[in-house]
């Protein structure tokens, strides 16, 4: 049974009071806030592996504490788009993090514990996106981020006013109605283009510290890349790459950039593309065999990654069509 408590004038409850329903029909799982507390509720939509999406609708009737804790194995980032309203969350430490109405709070933790408090007859509206670190590190790959998460307490990574373009995609987000089978589809693209720009703009900040090349460093920018030409059909994953040479894979991505103005993963995609050119212009190459020989499962996926890459598909070489 629900166990609310009262503290004063604030009411205090555990979210593990409150369950998560199934909702098929929206592809979400539905939070409601008990009647006697006031109104709203939190969907959460799981966009993908790794990144998740809470839209938080609260107008409680008393001010509210719920007690959140996540333990994860992984450390995660949160972004955190204040619509209406504020909240804060308050660590068990004693910090106070507020979230305000018109901002948008990046926050990264590897555990989280404390009370999220609303206060009473105030209308809150929030998007928050969850993502672990590997999701961050699989689609930035970027030294800035990773450095984020080297702490285990929750820290404010950055608070600001949401970019408007932010905004006008949160209300997208919120209030365009599309079709039932294409809502996650929807709710993903305008998600990843919101984190994208929030993240994005945090990245370009210059940095207090610049980062001086030595040699050693460019032995072993060269040797990575060295693996990458030899075996770029079959490439080794960026931790086995980072070990093959001798170093972490932060190190590793930092001497790349630095080296070559270029991540690993970038350079690996210059690798496929201009090798797939390359047989596709001998005239002896199906778009196919083109795809095997450079590491590609599918014709369909080379036939993306080349048109986006070079700006026409591939079969235009392998017909003997150059643009």
């Amino acid at each position: 049974m629900m166990q609310v408590s009262s503290s004063a004038t604030t009411f205090r409850i555990n979210n593990e009071e409150l369950p998560w329903l199934a909702m098929p029909e929206e592809g979400c799982q539905y939070q409601g806030l008990p009647e006697a507390l006031g109104s709203g509720c939190s969907r959460l939509f799981m966009l993908e592996a790794d990144f998740s999406l809470i839209e938080t609708q609260y107008v409680p009737a008393r001010s509210l504490a719920v007690y959140n804790r996540i333990d994860s194995q992984e450390p995660r980032m949160v972004l955190t788009l204040g619509l209406t309203g504020c909240s804060s969350f308050n660590e068990r430490q004693g910090r106070e993090i507020a979230f305000k109405a018109g901002f948008s709070t990046l926050t990264a933790f590897n555990s989280s514990a404390g009370w999220r408090q609303y206060q009473s007859n105030q209308p809150v509206t929030q998007l928050r996106f969850m993502m672990s670190k590997q999701w961050v590190e699989r689609n930035f790959d970027d030294s800035v981020l990773t450095k984020l998460f080297d702490k285990n307490a929750t820290q404010v990574v950055k608070q600001r006013p949401i970019l408007p373009s932010s905004l006008q995609l949160a209300h997208c987000i919120r209030n365009r109605q599309v079709a039932a089978n294409a809502g996650t589809l929807f709710k993903q693209g305008l998600a990843m283009a919101i984190v994208a720009s929030e993240l994005t703009d945090l990245i370009n900040e210059p940095q207090p510290n610049s980062f001086r090349t030595t040699f050693r460093d460019k032995q072993l920018a060269e040797s990575a890349r060295d693996i990458l030409l030899a075996e770029f059909a079959a490439p080794p994953s960026l931790a086995e790459l980072s070990h093959r040479i001798g170093t972490n894979q932060f190190k590793l991505k930092q001497v790349f950039r630095h080296c070559f103005d270029n991540t690993v993963y970038g350079m690996l995609l210059d690798i496929r593309m201009e090798k797939a050119h390359r047989l596709l212009t001998d005239g002896r190459y199906t778009v196919g065999l083109a795809a095997e020989a450079v590491g590609y499962a599918h014709a369909s996926n080379i036939s993306a990654a080349f048109t986006r890459y070079f700006g026409f598909p591939p079969k235009s070489l392998a017909h003997g069509r150059m643009p």
